[in-house]
């Protein structure tokens, strides 16, 4: 039986998650940016925004009270955001920088003193297919998950002296309340991401099983979604076809903007993919 410590673990994947770990017989620590919430029976709950070293420092200390350690950190939460880099404001890039990828660095730095004096624990970022592959009109999202997954990459090699591993998620769309996060001033970006989530036939628990199938293999990327590894293969063993796809999208976003006769910033995001594996695994808001 593990601890673990899921953040953004009120809805969306990182609840999945929970229930996942739950149900394979593990004590999960559920966290979120909200001040209450009701777990799944048999896991505990307490507040923590990613953005916070003090609330970090708290959970490093509840755990080590309740549990003496801990065996799996999952950095799950994180927003969603998308827009062109002309039109997305720099107050969103240092919005999502600030939660999806320094919330994940501050994490690992909470938990890694822990982790380096057991000799063991297992790290788990919940990245993206963005992370992976870079749809035009994602400028902010596409660069922190590639951040997520470059910081997940280098730990797994910095920290494997000290006994402990490292996984990264890295899910294609599916259906949860990631969408709701969206925000900023390229709303028909943000229309065209909500449409493609709500309208994607795999499910946060379909998404969370297979991260959790991963995890327990120690697999370092977890890729556990069809057109995620699809997209992934595409850009790896045929990078002309990638190309060409991913440019089909910008001059298909161009066309309807001047088509509708409106200034483009206007129309960001008109082109974006139906199935374009660009969605993330993790929480809307919470952390």
């Amino acid at each position: 039986m593990s601890r673990v410590l899921v953040t953004g673990g009120a809805s969306g994947l990182g609840l999945a998650l929970v229930q996942q770990f739950v149900a394979a017989g593990h004590s999960v620590l559920s966290t979120d940016v909200a001040a209450e919430s009701e777990p799944p029976a048999e896991a505990s709950y307490r507040q923590l925004d990613v953005r916070s070293e003090h609330d970090w420092a708290a959970a490093v200390e509840w755990c080590e009270q309740n549990w003496d350690g801990l065996d799996i950190l999952v950095n799950n939460a994180g927003i969603a955001t998308g827009g062109r880099i002309d039109v997305e404001s720099l107050a969103e890039w240092d919005r999502v920088v600030d939660i999806n990828l320094m919330g994940v660095v501050r994490g690992c730095r909470a938990f890694t003193p822990v982790f380096k004096r057991q000799r063991a624990g297992h790290i788990v970022n919940t990245a993206s297919a963005a992370g992976l592959v870079h749809p035009p009109m994602m400028s902010s999202y596409n660069t922190v998950k590639a951040g997520v997954v470059a910081l997940s990459e280098t730990l797994s090699h910095e920290l494997h002296p000290y006994g402990v591993s490292v996984s990264v998620a890295c899910p294609s769309f599916f259906r949860t309340n990631l969408a709701d996060s969206i925000q900023g001033a390229d709303t028909a970006m943000g229309a065209a991401a909500r449409q493609l989530i709500e309208k994607s036939p795999r499910t946060a628990d379909e998404i969370a099983a297979a991260v959790v199938a991963g995890v327990q293999k120690k697999q370092f990327l977890i890729i556990p979604d069809r057109p995620a590894l699809l997209a992934w293969r595409t850009k790896r063993f045929a990078r002309p076809l990638y190309d060409r796809q991913m440019r089909k999208l910008a001059a298909r976003a161009r066309r309807r903007a001047e088509s509708a006769g409106v200034p483009s910033e206007d129309h960001a995001g008109a082109g974006a993919p139906s199935g374009d594996p660009a969605g993330s695994g993790d929480r809307s808001v919470g952390r």
